[in-house]
């Protein structure tokens, strides 16, 4: 005769955990199993049936669900198993994140795996388990650029408002130039890597002839971009494209023209006299990540001038231009999502990162 299977229950926050478990793709493999299991078994399935559903064996099954009955959720894991305490512990972790805040030895510019496990004579492999978990990657850097400007908080906040809150009935546009453009003549083409990868591949050597100078105005609203290509970037050339701008838009219109601290920028009094409806907003110093034309000036790069062999100017301007025809075919305003803009702060020790 049958006997009766032992009748189990959870709340419903255990149930949803449970449910979470069986059908997680990162969980491990037996926790995965194991809450599957005691969900048959909170179904009222007999222990075959069970065991035949999640392909195990009955004791198994039998097994979980004694201990889940004596211990719920905390039941299902892996209890502790007696054996030699382990060599890298803690203490070990602090040790290696203390050394980091060390010199490196000598002819070394900066620490890496094998010499953090030499100086500390444990394994090289415990050494990159550490960094692993504490998210820490020796080789790969990173630039910034803090702004020291004394009025930064103020210039900031004045461009981040006309993102967010444009005057009325003004048209807010973002200037700059994309300076000394070469016109590079390289053989390019695709290569197949030792693992069986194709890669897009451009010979080493190259042929210079000559360089343009790209001037960009970016309207915020729209995302329209009037531009300008020119030999020189002086402020001649500056002015002159800025008058191409004024004459574009509506003589009554108001024009707030978002600017960095470039050189060429400056020194625009008798030409702002002369057209009082325009209104320079300068960027911070070293803060031109501010100005969103650098964000279209980044997609020209990735997607006509990168990898682009140009056997002279001509063929420089015309792919350029080609590039700016298609983008103007459906232009798209660039959303600001910075909901915080402030200095950055460069940290020197990974102890104040990972504590």
């Amino acid at each position: 005769m049958a006997r009766n299977t032992p009748l189990i229950s959870c709340g419903p926050e255990d149930r949803r955990e449970l449910e979470r478990l069986a059908g997680s793709r990162t969980e491990s493999k037996q926790m995965i199993e194991r809450a599957q299991i005691i969900l048959g078994c909170l179904a009222g399935k007999r222990v075959n049936e069970v065991a035949r559903l999640c392909r195990t064996r009955p004791n198994t099954v039998i097994k979980w669900r004694q201990r889940f009955s004596q211990g719920g959720l905390a039941g299902l894991r892996d209890a502790p198993r007696p054996g030699a305490k382990p060599v890298y512990g803690a203490d070990f972790r602090n040790r290696v994140l203390a050394l980091l805040e060390q010199p490196p030895p000598a002819g070394q510019a900066c620490w890496d795996g094998p010499a953090v496990a030499a100086a500390l004579h444990g394994s090289v492999h415990a050494v990159w388990r550490v960094l692993r978990h504490e998210g820490i990657c020796l080789q790969r850097q990173r630039s910034w650029c803090v702004s020291t400007d004394k009025e930064f908080a103020a210039k900031a906040a004045d461009i981040v408002g006309l993102y967010l809150d444009p005057p009325d009935k003004a048209l807010v546009i973002s200037v700059d130039e994309k300076p000394s453009i070469q016109a590079l003549e390289r053989k390019t083409g695709y290569v197949e890597t030792d693992n069986g990868k194709i890669v897009r591949a451009y010979k080493s050597t190259y042929k210079r002839h000559g360089t343009l100078n790209l001037f960009a105005a970016l309207e915020v609203a729209t995302g329209a971009v009037k531009t300008a290509i020119t030999l020189l970037k002086r402020r001649q050339e500056f002015l002159q494209f800025m008058d191409q701008v004024v004459a574009e838009s509506s003589a009554d219109q108001e024009l707030h023209v978002i600017l960095d601290n470039y050189c060429t920028h400056k020194k625009r009094d008798s030409w702002l006299a002369q057209h009082p409806q325009v209104h320079f907003h300068f960027t911070p110093t070293s803060a031109s990540w501010l100005n969103q034309v650098e964000i279209w000036f980044g997609i020209l790069s990735r997607k006509a001038l990168r990898g682009l062999s140009a056997r002279s100017t001509a063929e420089l301007r015309q792919a350029i231009e080609a590039f700016i025809a298609a983008y103007a075919k459906n232009p798209k305003p660039f959303r600001w999502r910075k909901r915080e803009v402030k200095g950055s702060q460069l940290r020197n020790t990974i102890v104040n990162l990972c504590n």
